[in-house]
């Protein structure tokens, strides 16, 4: 076997037999366990020391795709999982004490907006029910990387929440975008996040707040990211499905519409089967030369002003 490219790591035969042989020494251990050993062992951590026991597991699962290892069986189904990420609605925060009066107001009263990161208990409660009970697609506890934002007008007023995560592993569009191969992707895909969620609160009524809530949050993410995880982002992406919503506002904020899903979800699990709705994508390019940055090819025809 020739070394190859997994999850930004080389990884030849001994490491490959170093693994098998962990799983055979060890065969009361599970997933979890086997992952974050691997990492302990290889010292394999962010830049802020964090542990990479996900990027482990990460790197497992693509060597068991490739029919390299057989890993033990999953403890709980993905379905199981999810459940276990979403956290219960709790009665003894009603979401009256936020305030729930319709709100109609032009932009220019309530600014500057209070772009707040969610890093308290109170916060985060507070905006998990309200993606969960106000966001289309509901709200579970994301995995990997993420950032969560709390918006409020200059008064204090909540007027939105936020939710940046892990950028899509396979996006057509947005590759040739950029320019990547897929070695390219595979190495710098952690310099992209993803815009997972956007919610204006629904008894909030202000005209061009999303697009200038975004332009906010476009300005800062990179900075919030490096200060949490030790690195920046460099491009921004979201997924808008087609038959809810036109993109009105990540046009306004001038993202770049760069084509559009083949409905098989974020993660492409099947080629030949639609799994999910079709989505628009939007870009947003954090840095005039993020294709240098990411890995892109040179010669891409895209420009960006």
């Amino acid at each position: 076997m020739d070394e190859m490219l997994v999850q930004g790591r080389r990884i030849g035969p001994s490491d490959l037999g170093w693994i098998r042989e962990l799983m055979t020494l060890h065969p009361q251990w599970g997933r979890s366990q086997l992952s974050i050993h691997i990492a302990q062992q290889w010292n394999w951590r962010n830049a802020v020391g964090q542990l990479k026991d996900m990027a482990a597991r990460s790197l497992l699962l693509k060597l068991e795709r490739r029919g390299l290892l057989c890993l033990p069986p999953r403890q709980r189904s993905g379905k199981a999982n999810n459940k276990a990420r979403c956290v219960p609605p709790d009665p003894e925060l009603p979401l009256d004490r936020i305030g729930q009066d319709r709100l109609e107001s032009a932009l220019a009263p309530l600014r500057p907006l209070r772009v707040l990161v969610v890093d308290n208990n109170t916060r985060r409660r507070d905006f998990t029910r309200l993606l969960q009970q106000h966001h289309y697609l509901g709200y579970t506890r994301p995995v990997g990387e993420n950032v969560a934002y709390w918006i409020e007008s200059q008064c204090g007023r909540p007027l939105a929440c936020a939710l940046f995560g892990a950028a899509a592993w396979k996006c057509a569009p947005r590759d040739r975008f950029i320019g990547w191969d897929a070695q390219a992707c595979q190495k710098h895909l952690q310099l992209l996040a993803n815009n997972m969620r956007l919610l204006i609160l629904p008894w909030v009524q202000v005209p061009l707040l999303a697009s200038h809530l975004l332009g906010l949050l476009a300005r800062r993410v990179s900075v919030d990211w490096q200060r949490k995880y030790g690195h920046p982002i460099y491009l921004l992406e979201t997924f808008v499905e087609q038959d809810r919503f036109a993109g009105t506002s990540y046009r306004a904020a001038n993202w770049i519409h760069v084509g559009q899903t083949q409905g098989r979800g974020r993660q492409g699990p099947n080629p030949r089967i639609r799994s999910a709705s079709i989505k628009d994508i939007y870009l947003w390019p954090l840095h005039s030369r993020f294709r240098q940055f990411l890995g892109g090819a040179a010669c891409s025809k895209q420009l960006i002003n």
